[in-house]
């Protein structure tokens, strides 16, 4: 399961500690980006990726979903306290989990969303919200 991951998180502490629970499942994280220009320049490098919907520059979290989905074929889920902003759904990307999110949650959505970009099967993490 050698899949990198991307976090697009502008809050440095939950960055951190999305990369440590990424890190204790023996994944990569490639880059942790904090605004659009970030993540779209570390978006080559990844196979998943965690995004935020509030970031740095605004809310930009559904473009930067849309686009790392549509243009690099990233399994993408929004991790945010807002989840009711992307409730509709974003083409191409996965689902929302509501922030706080426990690494255990995190933990299922990493695996739902590799198995998802590897055409698998997948149980649905409980605290998901997945998009049709």
């Amino acid at each position: 399961m050698n899949q990198k991951v991307l976090i697009v998180e502008d809050e440095f502490l939950i960055a951190l500690d999305l990369e440590a629970t990424v890190q204790a499942m023996g994944m990569e994280v490639t880059g942790l980006a904090a605004n659009k220009e970030q993540a779209l320049r570390l978006a080559p490098t990844a196979d998943v990726a965690f995004v935020d919907v509030n970031l740095s520059d605004g809310a930009t979290g559904p473009e930067i979903g849309r686009r790392l989905a549509q243009d690099h074929g990233i399994a993408v889920v929004f991790m945010t306290g807002n989840p009711d902003m992307v409730a509709g759904g974003i083409e191409g990307t996965l689902g929302v989990v509501k922030k706080p999110v426990k690494p255990s949650v995190v933990e299922q959505s990493l695996r739902y969303a590799v198995a998802r970009r590897n055409g698998a099967l997948a149980a649905v993490p409980s605290q998901m919200l997945v998009f049709a």
